[in-house]
């Protein structure tokens, strides 16, 4: 590992530095018509406020940013704000027309680009293509004067040690959430923002056996894969493709029938968003996004709180849904480019993003004193969850193109099949996991956090 990696990694959290943005976009990227999937959706905003005075960056002249962000008009005008008082523009787009404009200008050694802001799995294909510019040096400078989440550092570097393709600029996630009432109900012992897994079991034992009925509940008929791809497979065996099948995962699957699934509330099958069982008192424990949890806190927010899933033997998995600003290789003006990653990482603005379009912040030192109660009460769950120091950030399937929904069904079959259809695990484990490699060989995917990467198309072990 360089050197400079490794003065990163003493500060526990990297910085990231680059911009752009500009009033009129010369590229001929089409803009976004489409709000993202549910699953990354933010956090309902609050209307915005009057904003604090923020010092602008220094001139640097034109800086072109695109962005797959804030397509939506009234997220345009919001963000906008928020960029002219640091004095940038920005224009967006969607995620193909975006990668197209980024590979043309690495093809002709000039980039009508300065920065791009997209989700994680944009940037694998421009790595591929070796049309970004490593932001190492701008992180170790920034990391004078702010501290980012270090796993989302990592999680930039897509695989490399010392080769920064992003910096982290806001997140979305999941997160638990819990009735006041079902905090007498904890193992003795238990801290509900240090949970492990078996501990949620005996919480939702003890809530059943309490109450006179099951008060645990999971979003089976929503984004339940998404637990089970980020948080209870990388939890339990480290991995999420190439441990799917060992005895880590056979040893989890037999945990959720025989110590979980009893104590949840057999409504779960139904529940798409947990926000409403929550309400309506059916459930006291539940797990979803951050946007379907968000009326619960809202409507009463003395009544909820929120916190971070369990961890397990390798740790806290949790799937951040990160939002990253890179620079293409032969942006026209990196410094001005570097400028506006400057502001947009700047705490105050981070927070202003967070209070005015929901996105929640990756790095510390942002004042959530004047949030809307919801919202503060989901950023506080978001910050304990990323910063916990065995955070295990698990990262949304890319590099499956068309074929995404497959792996979901996939996990989904395996857990199914299993919990709720009393199968022989390993014949379950062995079958799914090979309709798993198929498709992984057949797409040529290689593989994501928290896997280690891979030469050619992931492997199942």
């Amino acid at each position: 590992m360089s050197a400079k990696m490794r003065t990163l990694g003493l500060f526990v959290v990297v910085a990231l530095l680059f911009a752009a943005c500009v009033p009129t976009a010369p590229a001929p990227v089409a803009p976004a018509a489409m709000e993202a999937p549910a699953e990354e959706a933010p956090a309902e905003a609050a209307t915005a406020a009057p904003a604090e005075e923020v010092v602008a960056a220094p001139a640097v002249g034109e800086v072109v940013f695109f962005s797959t962000q804030f397509a939506p008009v009234e997220e345009q005008e919001k963000f906008r704000a928020i960029l002219r008082d640091g004095g940038f523009d920005f224009t967006a787009t969607e995620e193909g027309p975006l990668i197209d404009v980024v590979l043309a200008g690495a093809q002709s050694g000039v980039s009508e680009i300065d920065v791009i802001g997209a989700l994680h799995g944009t940037f694998p294909p421009l790595q591929r293509a070796d049309a970004l510019m490593n932001l190492i040096d701008i992180a170790e400078d920034l990391m004078a004067d702010r501290e980012f989440v270090q796993a989302f550092l990592e999680t930039g570097l897509l695989g490399t040690e010392d080769f920064l393709y992003y910096i982290p600029w806001m997140q979305a996630t999941y997160i638990m959430a819990a009735h006041v009432d079902a905090l007498e109900f904890l193992p003795e012992g238990a801290d509900v923002n240090a949970l492990t897994w078996e501990q949620l079991g005996e919480w939702c034992k003890a809530l059943a056996e309490g109450t006179g009925g099951p008060k645990c509940g999971l979003p089976h008929a929503g984004l339940f894969h998404r637990f089970l791809q980020g948080y209870a497979w990388p939890s339990w065996t480290g991995g999420m493709v190439t441990t799917f099948k060992n005895d880590d995962a056979a040893a989890m699957l037999a945990w959720m029938r025989d110590s979980l699934w009893p104590y949840i509330n057999p409504q779960s099958i139904n529940y798409s968003f947990m926000q409403e069982p929550l309400l309506s008192g059916e459930v006291w424990v539940a797990f979803d996004h951050t946007a379907r949890l968000l009326d619960a806190f809202n409507s009463d927010p003395e009544a909820f709180i929120g916190f971070p899933a369990p961890s397990g033997p390798y740790g806290l998995g949790f799937m951040p849904v990160i939002v990253g600003l890179g620079i293409p290789a032969h942006a026209r003006n990196p410094e001005g480019a570097a400028a506006l990653i400057e502001y947009l990482t700047r705490p105050e603005v981070q927070g202003r993003v967070l209070k005015e379009l929901g996105f929640f912040p990756v790095v510390t030192g942002v004042d959530t004193s004047d949030l809307p109660p919801g919202i503060a009460i989901e950023a506080a769950a978001v910050a304990a969850q990323s910063n916990a120091p065995n955070a295990l950030p698990a990262l949304l399937p890319v590099g499956l193109g068309a074929r995404g929904g497959e792996i979901n069904q996939i996990f989904r079959n395996a857990f199914d099949r299993v919990v709720l259809n009393g199968e022989d695990i390993r014949t379950v484990l062995d079958e799914e996991g090979a309709n798993l490699q198929a498709l992984l060989d057949e797409t040529g995917a290689p593989c994501w956090a928290p896997d280690p990467p891979s030469d050619g198309p992931c492997q199942v072990q």
